[in-house]
């Protein structure tokens, strides 16, 4: 059996306090069992109003606003920066392509990140302040248990503000 859910079609509220944390997508392919299996070609890539323009989330397991796991992949482009922020549960993050490089602090600073390549891991506590940015195209992908949201060290760098 496959199945396609898209989070669209779930209703207004719902819709409405997921686009505010990440404007995306869940996929929902079952084969049996409770298994997930989704394939990248079944991925569906939006925008994340809560990232600087340009990121784009694909949301696999869901919803981001609930005290349930989550599974996302976050794609950025080229030459993209992630100004530092935190989040209000743990994230465990694992670079699928590209460098991600990383950094912990109240300000991106790229003299002081470590490169994450292919298969590189990285964890956030909760509210500890970290940042990012990529040379490449990069694709990462998240997991948590929710609700997952963005937190801007300097307000002025949240893009849902301007």
């Amino acid at each position: 059996m496959k199945r396609i859910v898209s989070i669209a079609a779930l209703g207004g509220t719902f819709w409405l306090a997921l686009a505010s944390v990440a404007g995306a997508q869940t996929h929902t392919v079952a084969h049996g069992g409770g298994h997930l299996m989704v394939l990248p070609s079944e991925l569906k890539w939006v925008d994340v109003p809560s990232l600087p323009a340009g990121a784009q989330i694909s949301v696999i397991e869901g919803p981001l606003n609930e005290a349930k796991p989550i599974t996302a992949r976050i794609k950025f482009p080229a030459n993209y920066r992630l100004p530092a922020h935190h989040h209000p549960v743990i994230e465990h993050v694992t670079v699928l392509s590209g460098t991600f490089n990383m950094g912990a602090g109240d300000k991106l600073d790229m003299s002081k990140t470590m490169p994450l390549t292919v298969g590189g891991f990285a964890i956030m506590q909760p509210g500890t302040p970290h940042f990012a940015w990529t040379s490449e195209e990069t694709i990462v992908q998240i997991h948590s248990v929710g609700p997952w949201g963005v937190t801007y060290v300097n307000p002025a760098d949240d893009p849902r503000k301007k």
